[in-house]
């Protein structure tokens, strides 16, 4: 059995896709898969599962819109393998998000789009921002005392942005955490 990081876009952000953790563990529990645990309300899951990635993307992205009351439709979901999941740790930037109170740092997981095309759509500011390609990611640091200063946010407007996910740094190691735990029972 294979232990899975399924990353949900567009739940229980800015009060829209309301979701509760318990209600979504429930239904992929309904669905068969085993040892169900989320990590805060933005659309984390961790979960064993005999099948395969895709078949795991599929269940979410047409079962949630199905089963539950959702402003938008629009679900875009990313699972990754727990071998995935933790070459992203492996291959971060030397150095990126090791220095949290200076730089606030985000992984921006790459749905159906490849991290090379995508880089284009960023437009990082000298000083304040800084990103680096990866396999499936892109790694963002923002200088925390400059923030408000970033452009980051700017990708929000580009149709790109419906094939990412973002993730802040704290949350991956937190989710590498449980799945270290998971894995070693």
């Amino acid at each position: 059995m294979e232990t899975y990081i399924a990353l949900i876009r567009g739940i229980n952000v800015g009060g829209k896709n309301a979701l509760s953790m318990a209600d979504l563990r429930k239904f992929l529990e309904e669905q068969g898969f085993v040892d169900v645990s989320t990590y805060i309300a933005s659309g984390n899951v961790i979960l064993r599962s005999n099948k395969p990635a895709y078949e795991i993307r599929d269940c979410l992205e047409k079962g949630l819109p199905q089963n539950f009351k959702l402003d938008d439709e629009f679900v875009k979901v990313l699972v990754l393998t727990s071998v995935q999941f933790r070459a992203v740790v492996a291959n971060k930037p030397e150095g990126f998000g090791e220095q949290p109170d200076q730089y606030h740092s985000d992984a921006i997981f790459l749905m159906d789009i490849d991290a090379a095309e995508t880089m284009s759509v960023f437009n990082p500011r000298e000083g304040v921002d800084r990103i680096w390609p990866g396999e499936g990611v892109i790694y963002s640091q923002r200088l925390s005392a400059l923030r408000t200063k970033s452009r980051l946010n700017k990708i929000m407007s580009s149709p790109a942005y419906k094939s990412m996910t973002i993730r802040n740094w704290n949350t991956v190691m937190k989710l590498m955490e449980i799945l270290g735990k998971m894995e070693a029972e």
